[in-house]
């Protein structure tokens, strides 16, 4: 405890220990910034701040359940933390509670996008999430092919078995029973085969990728000219380059940006369908 901090207000020792906190945590003091974070919490537990800088001190620990008790209580305190969702989201990631760390993740990306869209925590939190989605289609793919695989193998030899037994049965018409035997069979195949394919990633369409990335859309918004960009990308571009469109070259300000819904709708069912495709290279 600082020196002459014993007058001071609760709040205000609790501010001193969280900047005590930031200090440890720059220097990788991550065993004393939690002690400091800590004390500024028994001090003032209402403050969601205290909560999640203790949780980013157990993160860079690889303590993932306290990462989840503390990022779980700053939420109640604020329902709107992106970092609580970011951080939970990817503790129950760590402890394989897959459906509720993506759903986390994506609250947390909805939050950030829209209290800046440019910031680096909607970039990290948008690799994190398709990371988590593409590993989800991933075994979910690799389970598929499993039992495609065995499905295959069952039906194939029960056509064997009935072609045996349609032999043993139909004298003096062998031949044309193997006929239909291996013409069943090729269906069979031909099915089985087209059932892989379509798990099998392609490319994504163009109307669904930014004209300036070529990548697929996250956060799609249209211009008065008609062209639809990503976001952050556009809003990178007025700030840098000029107040243009990169496109048609028509003047452009950010206000007349607008949510392509319908792109966005459009991206979300291609993804739900093609997990492969949240994979960046």
């Amino acid at each position: 405890m600082r020196a002459g901090s014993g007058a001071l207000s609760p709040a205000k020792q609790a501010e001193l220990r969280r900047q005590d906190g930031n200090l440890y945590f720059k220097k990788d003091r991550f065993g004393a910034a939690i002690d400091a974070y800590t004390e500024a919490i028994t001090l003032c537990p209402n403050v969601p701040v205290y909560w999640t800088n203790r949780a980013l001190c157990h993160r860079k620990r690889n303590d993932w359940l306290r990462v989840e008790e503390d990022c779980r209580r700053a939420i109640e305190l604020d329902n709107t933390s992106v970092k609580a969702h970011y951080m939970l989201g990817l503790a129950l990631l760590q402890r394989q509670k897959y459906v509720e760390g993506v759903k986390e993740l994506q609250k947390a990306l909805d939050l950030g996008r829209g209290a800046n869209p440019k910031s680096y925590m909607v970039e990290e939190i948008w690799q994190e999430l398709a990371k988590a989605k593409y590993l989800e289609w991933e075994n979910a793919s690799t389970q598929n092919s499993w039992e495609l695989q065995s499905l295959k193998e069952a039906c194939e030899t029960a056509l064997k078995e009935k072609h045996l037994r349609d032999v043993s049965q139909l004298e003096g018409f062998v031949d044309e029973s193997a006929i239909s035997h291996l013409e069943q069979l090729e269906v069979l195949r031909r099915v089985f085969r087209e059932a892989e394919e379509a798990d099998l990633p392609t490319e994504v369409p163009d109307y669904l990728c930014c004209k300036i990335t070529l990548d697929i859309f996250r956060d799609p918004v249209i211009t008065p000219s008609g062209v639809t960009y990503e976001r952050s990308v556009i809003l990178d571009h007025l700030q840098k380059v000029g107040n243009f469109d990169p496109v048609t070259r028509e003047p452009l300000d950010q206000f007349q940006l607008i949510p392509n819904l319908a792109i966005k709708e459009a991206v979300q069912a291609f993804l739900d369908k093609h997990g492969w495709a949240y994979k960046s290279d």
